[in-house]
């Protein structure tokens, strides 16, 4: 599916809180991110069976990029381990 912008549906997923994780992670490799869904999952937190689901858009040129790094990501390939070094991390 396309958007009159050039994005395309890369995922749908369940969840605010998913969301949020998905569009800070995409942002965070200089993908831009956009989510559309139904404003009861806002207004009323509603996310059972498909209801308060969003899509998860992105330019299309990018759409392959951001596949991978989702598809990476969900095999636990980008997991930050002990031995790296976080800088000024608050511990």
């Amino acid at each position: 599916m396309s958007d009159q912008d050039g994005y395309v549906v890369i995922s749908t997923v369940q969840g605010q809180f998913v969301e949020a994780q998905i569009k800070a992670f995409l942002e965070a490799h200089d993908i831009p991110c956009q989510l559309r869904g139904e404003a009861l999952r806002v207004t009323h937190a509603i996310s059972i069976d498909g209801i308060g689901a969003a899509e998860v858009l992105v330019p299309a040129d990018l759409a392959d990029n951001a596949r991978a790094l989702l598809d990476r990501a969900e095999r636990g390939e980008l997991a930050i381990d002990d031995t790296t070094d976080t800088g000024d991390a608050i511990e």
